[in-house]
């Protein structure tokens, strides 16, 4: 069985160290380059002559972030999967990134067991989403013929709302921008939480990105 080839990019030296020795002792992996921010990354990407599976992503780094970069990977490296390993949780982080590309969202805090499960499951199947995302995710099934039907279920303006919820506009802001008033913005939130069947807007962007809507 063919090793899964792994990038680490992480500007903390200590850390990227620790999860290649931790990554090491599982067979099944392999640690193929270490880089200590995004463009690091990018550059041995343009030299590689053997490419990673998954890119474990830090988010906070020098000279260009995690978000930056898994926005240029998704884009010029479509069939590289990365995973955001950080200690950010709150939900605009989240969202950033889950928009930029990423595949799955960890934090640096979780067993190994997790992490080792989150790289299998995201090469092979493409998704893995801990209970920090997953609380968030759409619960609906998502075969064709319900999401057609949900996709009539959803006005032309609640359609607008979930896609600049994708942004980092704040709901007033969004309010603004669609020339409505914060309690009409409210009222479009509520509406689609009840539909989507999700509490965040976490959800809402899971829904989007899935969907290409955003």
């Amino acid at each position: 069985m063919e090793k899964i080839k792994i990038a680490i990019v992480d500007d903390h030296k200590l850390v990227s160290k620790a999860l290649e020795n931790m990554i090491s002792f599982n067979p099944n992996f392999e640690v193929l380059m270490t880089c200590y921010n995004g463009q690091d990354l990018l550059d041995k990407l343009q030299k590689a002559q053997k490419m990673p599976d998954v890119i474990l992503m830090d988010i906070n780094m020098p000279i260009k972030n995690g978000i930056e970069t898994t926005t240029i990977i998704s884009k010029l490296y479509p069939n590289l999967k990365v995973i955001a390993l950080t200690m950010e949780d709150n939900e605009s982080t989240i969202i950033k990134m889950l928009t930029a590309g990423a595949k799955g969202y960890l934090l640096k805090d979780m067993s190994p067991d997790i992490l080792f499960d989150a790289i299998d499951i995201v090469h092979h199947k493409g998704i893995f989403y801990t209970d920090l995302v997953t609380q968030s995710l759409l619960k609906i099934k998502t075969e064709e013929k319900q999401m057609l039907e949900l996709a009539e279920t959803l006005k032309e303006r609640e359609l607008e709302f979930i896609k600049l919820a994708c942004s980092e506009l704040t709901y007033k802001e969004i309010a603004q921008k669609m020339f409505l008033s914060p309690r009409t913005i409210d009222g479009y939130r509520d509406s689609v939480f009840v539909k989507l069947n999700v509490k965040t807007r976490v959800g809402i962007v899971l829904f989007a990105v899935k969907h290409t809507l955003c």
